[in-house]
């Protein structure tokens, strides 16, 4: 079984997850290297210096540049990118839903537009797995319908029970591909995603039913997708004593410091978000005290890392002052820099929300820091 719980605080899971290329220490957080490189500049080699785990990429967007085959005859994704750690690539669905013009859904996939140059794709259970299977991540996730929120009752009804068949789909064809020698990973795990919008009932009774599929863990999607975080929150508590718990919890695209504080309280094992990365693109950077938008003026002559107590790389080295002068200038190193800041301290994060779990003090920690982390100052 890859997923072990070491212990429990409440609902709250110390645990860890074993993979053909590691084994990851959860709670965890999963970088996100949406085109296989993180958005501002940071390779493989600097992940490992901010204390990363896992590396999160994208099949759509790697399927059209510079197409999965590439990939493929490149070894997969892990010799591409030199990242031996855990790599997780998201199915596509989210993208094709988010970004793809004049989508067309049957219960065969979806038929929709390019948005780089609008040519005609057709992505179902079935491309998915092929093109993840192209790509050799350790985890893949089963291709799913990501309903628009809010979305009417039956709509999101039907969906969920196509996600439902789409999954089996999934599980067939990764049993498939690695039976005929064509994963270039051929331990590739697959992940479930449970969907059914803010509906309590759609969202249990889906969860209940591909819970029965034995997968190798689960996710929650389709949240943190404009919804009050309550009721995101009021979701998760829902769902969570359906899901399997003997294997992984993963809420897909969340969040801010505290909504993974508080997906932790919740029994959430694994998260990903591009906002650590995005934010530190515009100069907002997390610390320990809150997050401070490095380009306001107070700054121009600070000495201080931008925060005193992170021991990253950057704020062993530069100060505010000049990491503002970079921002201001339009230097790519001001932005590199943010983006390494960032994404060392919410892996830090959850190093700290694993030590409070493995001394008992998580309540004390969730208490302390769940809204301190998201105020701005």
């Amino acid at each position: 079984m890859p997923y072990r719980l070491i212990k429990k605080e409440g609902a709250a899971r110390r645990g860890e997850f074993q993979t053909v290329h590691g084994t990851v220490q959860t709670p965890a957080f999963q970088n996100v290297a949406t085109a296989a490189a993180i958005k501002g500049g940071l390779s493989a080699h600097d992940l490992k210096e901010i204390r990363a785990q896992v590396m999160l990429c994208n099949t759509y967007h790697l399927h059209l540049r510079p197409g999965d085959q590439v990939v493929a005859d490149m070894g997969g994704l892990h010799k591409f990118t030199r990242w031996d750690g855990p790599i997780l690539t998201d199915s596509g669905g989210f993208q094709v839903f988010s970004l793809a013009k004049l989508r067309h859904i049957t219960e065969e996939g979806v038929t929709f537009n390019s948005h780089l140059d609008g040519h005609r794709i057709f992505m179902g259970p079935e491309q998915s797995m092929q093109i993840q299977a192209n790509l050799g991540s350790t985890i893949a996730m089963a291709f799913d319908e990501c309903v628009e929120n809010p979305a009417e009752y039956d709509y999101a009804k039907n969906s969920c029970a196509r996600t439902a068949r789409w999954l089996l789909r999934c599980k067939a064809e990764m049993a498939r591909l690695k039976h005929e020698g064509k994963a270039v990973n051929p331990d590739q795990l697959l992940f479930g995603i449970n969907q059914g919008c803010t509906y309590r009932d759609l969202r249990v009774e889906h969860m209940k039913q591909i819970a029965e599929y034995d997968l190798d863990g689960y996710a929650i999607g389709g949240l943190a997708v404009g919804e009050p975080a309550e009721v995101m929150y009021d979701v998760i508590s829902a769902v969570e004593p359906y899901a399997p718990a003997d294997k992984i919890r993963y809420l897909m695209g969340v969040g801010t410091p505290g909504n993974i504080i508080e997906g932790v309280y919740r029994g959430v094992d694994l998260f990903d978000c591009v906002m650590p990365s995005r934010n530190a693109r515009h100069g907002h950077l997390f610390t320990w005290n809150g997050i401070i938008n490095i380009k306001n003026l107070k700054y121009e002559r600070d000495e201080q890392p931008i925060d005193p107590q992170c021991d990253c790389p950057v704020c062993r080295n530069y100060s505010r002052a000049y990491i503002r002068h970079l921002q201001k200038a339009d230097e790519m190193l001001g932005m590199r820099l943010a983006v390494m800041h960032n994404l060392y301290f919410y892996n830090h994060l959850m190093e700290r929300i694993r030590e409070a779990l493995d001394n008992g003090t998580f309540q004390q920690f969730h208490d302390k820091y769940v809204h301190l982390l998201d105020s701005r100052i």
